[in-house]
Formats: structure tokens, sequence, C-alpha cells
């Protein structure tokens, strides 16, 4: 249901979003709110890049192991 709220929502409509929240925060503060928001974002996306990174080491080192294993069962 969350999703046909922002469905309808268009360029006007944001742009007031947008007016509204520069009147209610001033527009240094709205700066630097997005400037924080966009390095958390940064910082999130990198952190998801590197738990990646570690599970398919894991995967790989776990591959290796089984196969090892089965290499000497044979």
């Amino acid at each position: 249901m969350p999703s046909l709220i922002f469905q309808s929502l268009g360029w006007p409509e944001l742009l007031i979003i947008l007016v509204v929240l520069a009147l209610v925060f001033g527009v240094g503060k709205l700066a630097d709110v997005g400037s924080v928001l966009g390095r958390s974002i940064r910082e999130f996306r990198r952190e998801l890049k590197e738990d990646e990174g570690e599970e398919q080491k894991d995967k790989a080192a776990k591959g290796e192991v089984e196969g090892e294993a089965e290499e000497k069962k044979s």
C-alpha cells in the first residue's frame, strides 16, 4: 500500500515538498542534511560491497574445503 502513495507523487508535488522543507529548516540546514544523507548512503553502499566480497570469499573457501574433503574420500 505505501508504494501507491509514492507513485502518485510527481515533480510538482516533490517541488512543493522541497520548498516547504526549505522554509521550515532553512536552506543552509537543508544542505547540511543533504550532505550527511549522501555521505551515509555512500558509506552504506561501501559496507554492503565489502560484506558481499567477504561472503564470496567465505563461499570460495568453503568450496575449497569441501573439494579437498571429496578428494580425500576418493
